[in-house]
């Protein structure tokens, strides 16, 4: 992160700061949805975030944030820190790949972008990046909206792409 660092940040790790301000931005609203952050320290050094929501059947819905924070020194030549979203509906247990043909796992910007074709991000690849409090808020409000509005409805199957282009297509939806 950079020089600049907000004062809680100056006694925080990168990881830690990464999960306090998440949990301020995007907390409430996945728990109104009935997701909660697992208990997962050791994934929390790694940088891993997930938000679990149990489902129907012994599956999990999961909203994963994964960050890459970079720290100003010689090697990152002052890169931005940045983060992306994963969004995974498993039978398996933590959401491991699964052979069901419900089973689910893209990342939030290939939904929106690639499955839903709405240009909100530059590409399908899309991280967001931050190098400071405001720009990591800005992001995760950003993203946070991103997955309520499309990638919560997508792993509950309340949406899809193929409604969205459906409706697109019916002159009677106009």
């Amino acid at each position: 992160m950079s020089r600049y660092d907000h004062p809680m940040q100056a006694r925080q790790g990168d990881q830690d700061y990464f999960k306090s301000v998440l949990v301020t931005v995007v907390g409430s609203a996945f728990a109104a949805a009935g997701y909660h952050l697992a208990d997962e320290p050791m994934q929390w050094l790694g940088g891993r975030y997930r938000f679990i929501k149990p489902l129907e059947g012994g599956w999990q819905a999961i909203i994963e944030f994964q960050v890459l924070a970079y720290t100003d020194n010689a090697y990152t030549g002052q890169q931005p820190s940045r983060f992306r979203v994963t969004l995974i509906r498993s039978d398996q247990p933590a959401g491991k790949p699964s052979n069901h043909p419900d089973y689910l796992h893209r990342t939030l910007s290939q939904l929106v972008v690639g499955d839903f074709g709405v240009a909100i991000l530059p590409s399908a690849e899309h991280w967001w990046l931050f190098s400071d409090t405001t720009s990591l808020g800005n992001a995760l409000a950003e993203a946070g909206h991103l997955a309520v509005g499309y990638g919560i409805p997508w792993l509950q199957g309340d949406l899809s792409p193929d409604d969205a282009r459906g409706a697109a297509d019916d002159p009677s939806s106009a």
